[in-house]
């Protein structure tokens, strides 16, 4: 005899409950005996997995379900169907439900047999039936679910078929029990809405449940949840002000329930709005206010397809189901506001463009904690500098909190500006170190220690009570070149870098530096010149990723080299792309470290993690080196402040390296040019004149670029001059002759350079 035989003749079905959506997936007999609607084939077409039974003994092995069409249950499995988690616990009796959900969750967990006893009900909640269900725990495609069997026990051994008044209170308790439970779980106001829209209420036979949210004095309905688009009849009530003819309107206004029993109620209270409510087909409504501490938040709607009589028992039930849903609304819409302060600080704090270097492969990567704000002081910036190479940063300021956060906006906006200056990089972190110090202590920066309690508590006024609270920052500050390779790194108290070889050898390269930011004024950082060779890979990171899972610096970095071989998978030097590795790296922080990937202080708190992968672009490289090596000629020479007839000079040198050119009025612009820029650095600085001369290219295409230093930070401006003024006009004549021109700051004083080729068409006023 088959198995489908066998459940036939003792009137048995099957059943299977998936513990991740609540849905349920019946034969025949198990819908006729919960009493549901079954339609033949409704999950033909939409890819359900079949039913079988694997119980203990079955030759079905775990973890793995049978094909459709073999094995047990085959015949079953042609006719079933799919039901959504309320139309299953709208006809089982809810305490009955509330025990299956707690006994089918230990047996998961478990990995045992569910056995229970359940009080099948009908739409108006009356117990019509008891049956006993067994499932057993399966296991198929990473998916756990409980599979088994149904049938019906005679009256004379289940429970009392006939409620009493202590059993209607008893489901009334298990519903707020599983409702509460339900909204408690909620991690978003999308699931708060997906499980007020799914509510089986005892004693209500309910057609519609939505939610209207209060929003600058409007109702919006934002419930039910996944009504989108909005169906047509709902139109109406989408967006309504708070002063509407409208029973949710009037529920905000008044903060009290409104309850209208039938549809003569809703017409004579609100006769503006019922042509709108009446083709809706509703026929009893209940409409009650979310309020929390005093607080409106908005107001739910329960409606009925039939007239309701309002009891007191069940308006008691439908207010403690509106305070449990206003608590979950307010408590996820916090969280989610929470969450979009966090994301937006990070992304205001950030680069907001991906980094990138001219000539490098570079993959950068931050990562929160975890705990808390998803903000902290760990941060990475790429600086483009004036000399034409880049900054690479990468820090990490004392804490996790929004303090640390602030000070990291802050101390970043500062080392750009230093770094933009054109300052060597042992000065740029002088200078931040100097910086961090001042905030919150004037007397660092002024040098004048403060004098009195006054002082100090009007700073600590001014900086929002954070006057004591000093924090030190860690940072690694490099300066790369991609023609030559070279790093020029100065670091504060920071790890030191590690560089993967050509062959994979991963190798912690020393540097020279000092003591973290921000601790004292007048620590100095010395600079340690590094070169990348093509095939080597550079990291720079926070300790965040190196101790991470209670790691040391010793076998943090071991970790890493462990997921740098894994990602090699035999291959050695430079990964192929070095967003995977970024990535593998990130991976393997937010996997859970236990056993031997743990460290030795694996109780200890986690940090942010910031981190910086760079490498050479090799075909670069070798473009930009044939680039320099067709500088075809090039002249250095100084003016000083007290020989300027040397200026002459120097112009003289500029009309012999331009022998050859082809157009004399472009060596004439060039040469006024250059005698202007000379001039203006004798007469508005106290400093000498270098000038720089470069010639490079094929004859006929030649690019000549044209540069004067001086030692002060005072910048050119343009000027209208009138028509008898003699200065001011030196701006308007580089524009007029210069196919590009500009002044770049350069540390201790700036550079004015300008750009002519050799090809361009004569000037606009030859």
């Amino acid at each position: 005899m088959h198995t489908e035989d066998v459940l036939r003749a003792t009137r048995t079905g099957l059943w299977r409950w998936d513990s991740a959506t609540g849905a349920s997936t019946v034969d025949v007999r198990t819908a006729e005996l919960l009493g549901l609607p079954f339609r033949q084939d409704a999950s033909s077409d939409r890819g359900e997995r079949p039913l079988s039974v694997a119980g203990p003994g079955s030759e079905v092995p775990s973890g793995a379900g049978a094909e459709p069409g073999t094995g047990p249950g085959a015949g079953a499995a042609k006719d079933s169907i799919t039901l959504a988690e309320p139309s299953i616990r709208s006809r089982i009796h809810f305490a009955d439900y509330v025990e299956l959900t707690a006994t089918a969750t230990l047996a998961l967990a478990e990995w045992e047999l569910v056995e229970a006893v359940l009080r099948v009900v009908d739409e108006d909640g009356h117990v019509v039936r008891t049956v006993r269900t067994r499932m057993v725990p399966v296991e198929e495609d990473g998916a756990l679910s409980l599979i088994g069997t149904v049938a019906q026990l005679p009256e004379s051994t289940g429970k009392a078929s006939h409620e009493t008044e202590e059993g209607h209170q008893h489901s009334r308790e298990a519903f707020l029990l599983h409702t509460g439970r339900a909204l408690a779980e909620a991690r978003t106001t999308a699931e708060v809405l997906r499980v007020a829209g799914s509510l089986v209420i005892p004693g209500f036979k309910t057609r519609a449940l939505a939610v209207f949210s209060l929003e600058r004095g409007r109702l919006i309905l934002v419930g039910p949840a996944a009504q989108r688009p909005v169906p047509q009849h709902l139109l109406p009530f989408i967006d309504m002000s708070v002063e509407a003819d409208h029973p949710a309107a009037a529920v905000v206004r008044s903060g009290r329930a409104i309850y209208l029993p039938a549809p003569e109620d809703y017409r004579r209270e609100f006769p503006a709005a019922w042509p709108q409510v009446e083709p809706i087909g509703n026929r009893g409504w209940a409409f009650l206010p979310l309020v929390i501490s005093n607080r409106t938040l908005g107001a739910w709607m329960v409606a009925f397809p039939e007239p309701v009589e309002f009891t007191p028992e069940g308006r008691s039930l439908l207010t403690n189901v509106a305070r449990m849903l206003a608590q979950a609304i307010a408590r996820t819409s916090m969280h989610e506001m929470e969450l979009q302060l966090s994301s937006g600080l990070q992304r205001t704090l950030r680069p907001t463009r991906r980094p990138g270097i001219e000539g490098m492969k570079l993959a950068a990567r931050y990562m929160p904690s975890g705990g808390g704000l998803d903000v902290g002081g760990d941060w990475y910036d790429v600086i483009p500098l004036p000399s034409g190479r880049t900054a690479l940063v990468i820090g990490d300021v004392q804490g996790h909190d929004v303090r640390a956060a602030g000070i990291m906006a802050q101390l970043r906006i500062a080392l750009r500006a230093y770094a933009a200056e054109g300052h060597r990089p042992d000065a740029v972190l002088a200078r931040a170190s100097r910086y961090l110090a001042g905030i919150g202590r004037p007397e660092v920066m002024t040098g004048s220690p403060d004098e009195g309690g006054g002082a100090g508590t009007a700073q600590g006024q001014l900086t929002g009570g954070f006057a004591d609270d000093e924090r030190f920052a860690t940072c690694l500050y490099m300066e790369a070149d991609p023609v030559t390779g070279t790093l020029d790194i100065a670091r504060a108290g920071h790890p030191d870098p590690a560089i993967w070889l050509a062959d994979g050898t991963m190798l912690i390269r020393a540097t020279a530096g000092g003591l973290p930011l921000g601790i004292e004024p007048g620590t100095e950082y010395p600079t340690t010149r590094l070169v990348l060779e093509p095939g080597e890979t550079l990291l720079a990171c926070t300790d965040g990723l190196i101790e991470i899972g209670g790691h040391t610096m010793e076998t943090g970095w071991r970790r890493i080299q462990s997921v740098f071989r894994e990602l090699a998978a035999g291959s050695t030097g430079t990964p192929a792309d070095l967003e995977q590795f970024a990535d593998a790296l990130i991976r393997s922080a937010q996997q859970p470290l236990s056993g031997e990937a743990a460290g030795p202080l694996a109780d200890r708190r986690e940090d942010d993690i910031a981190l910086l992968l760079l490498t050479l672009d090799p075909a670069y490289a070798v473009e930009r080196a044939a680039a320099a090596a067709g500088v075809s000629r090039r002249t250095t020479f100084t003016v000083a402040q007290a020989e300027p007839d040397r200026i002459g000079e120097a112009r003289h040198q500029l009309q012999g390296m331009l022998f050859d050119w082809e157009s004399e009025d472009q060596i004439d612009g060039a040469v006024l040019m250059l005698s202007e820029m000379l001039t203006n650095v004798l007469v508005h600085t106290e400093g000498d004149a270098i000038m720089v001369a470069e010639c490079s290219g094929n004859r006929g295409n030649r690019l000549l670029r044209v540069e004067v230093s001086d030692t002060s930070d005072a910048l050119p401006h343009r000027r209208t001059p009138g028509e008898l003024a003699s200065s001011g006009r030196g701006l308007m004549m580089m524009e007029m002759l210069a196919g590009s021109w500009g002044v770049d700051p350069r540390g201790e004083g700036k550079s004015i350079w300008f750009e002519m080729r050799e090809n361009i068409a004569a000037p606009a006023w030859a």
